[in-house]
């Protein structure tokens, strides 16, 4: 148990150095929220000085943009690190090595959330100081909230890891597109209501729809929906397992079938 704990220690240790030694890695964490938080904070505040009927549910764009961030960049936090590997052509070293698969996905849910903390809390920071809008407000929620979208974020980072060393290269776009493809799914900016009744079941198997609802009912209602909480952490337990799998089972295969040594390539 010593050892794994050291030998994830060591990895997280390693992509954390990696980061730190280019100031452009960490000014790209920071900058693509900031700007897409300022694009939308100036849109709130036009809606909030113009004060149409908008006006009274603006702040939910905030809020609904900040959460939404923490699952984009936590799932691009965790692939981008993998994604280092396969471009530096060391996955088959570490492979060859005593490190499990069990161990990589812990390192990389650790940088996963080192890289999400050091870009989320300027981007916070920015919102109050701009538009005044204060995530705190959403209470002890707002830790349900990071939690259940960190989750989701991992278990979504585990299939494209695994899909890349699978299949290569030809995979790698899925680690842009595919929060893209579930964005009008999720609820972000709407309740489930306004979807197609026909889309609500499938928008309930989703996680994050969970979260966006339970915002939508700390800040205009002011209650924190516990029973979405949970009922979003079991999924989240379900499908984080589901990706594990799905990982470990896709690596095996790319290992029978001699794809480690040529990723990359």
């Amino acid at each position: 148990m010593t050892q794994s704990l050291n030998r994830i220690a060591a990895m997280t240790a390693r992509y954390y150095y990696i980061l730190r030694s280019s100031s452009l890695r960490l000014l790209e964490i920071i900058y693509w929220p900031a700007m897409q938080m300022m694009v939308w904070g100036f849109l709130y505040t036009y809606l909030y000085d113009s004060k149409s009927a908008m006006a009274s549910t603006a702040g939910l764009l905030l809020g609904a943009v900040l959460l939404w961030d923490v699952l984009f960049r936590g799932q691009l936090g965790f692939t981008f690190t993998f994604l280092e590997e396969i471009w530096s052509r060391n996955l088959a070293n570490l492979m060859m090595s005593p490190l499990q698969p069990f161990e990589l996905a812990a390192s990389l849910m650790a940088m996963s959330l080192i890289r999400l903390v050091i870009g989320t809390l300027p981007v916070m920071l920015l919102t109050f100081v701009l538009f005044g809008f204060n995530v705190f407000a959403m209470g002890p929620g707002l830790l349900a909230f990071f939690l259940n979208l960190v989750l989701t974020s991992w278990a979504i980072g585990l299939v494209i890891a695994g899909l890349v060393i699978r299949q290569g290269f030809g995979a790698e776009s899925l680690a842009y597109s595919i929060m893209i493809v579930l964005l009008p799914l999720c609820c972000v900016y709407y309740p489930v209501a306004a979807l197609p009744l026909w889309l609500h079941p499938v928008a309930w198997s989703l996680t994050p729809t969970y979260v966006f609802e339970g915002m939508r009912a700390v800040l205009l209602d002011g209650t924190f929906r516990t029973d979405l909480m949970i009922e979003c952490l079991a999924l989240n337990a379900v499908y984080l397992g589901v990706g594990f799998i799905t990982f470990v089972a896709l690596l095996q295969s790319a290992r029978h079938k001699g794809g480690l040594l040529t990723m990359g390539e």
